[in-house]
């Protein structure tokens, strides 16, 4: 029983924790196994699950610099180039890295 939790524990990088291990030990042994047994072994022998970092929670900002509503919600346009919206949308990937993503749209699609 010590080796299989030791096994398991190795195989996924003492990210389980006792209820994980317990649910992994009962599908792959032939017999049942209790979870309180698998707390007390591996509290007895040292293995303790990885505790990951909360993450942050979102705090909404003040916008540094407001434009003039000018189009005041007249989406419509006689003439192409005549209205544009547009949208910025900053994407994280990595650690520090940014990505910014703008999509454009012509008052006039779908009107020509």
């Amino acid at each position: 029983m010590l080796v299989e939790i030791k096994r398991l524990n190795e195989k996924v990088d003492g990210i389980y924790g006792y209820r994980r291990i317990t649910l992994n030990l009962n599908r792959t042994l032939s017999r049942p196994v209790n979870h309180k047994r698998v707390y007390r072994l591996m509290r007895i022998t040292g293995i303790q699950s990885v505790i990951r970092r909360k993450r942050k929670s979102y705090k909404a900002s003040t916008p540094q610099y407001v434009v003039e509503n000018v189009l005041n919600r007249d989406f419509h346009a006689e003439m192409p180039n005549e209205k544009w919206l547009t949208d910025v949308t900053e994407m994280k990937y990595g650690t520090i890295s940014k990505a910014y993503l703008s999509a454009i749209l012509d008052c006039t699609m779908g009107r020509l």
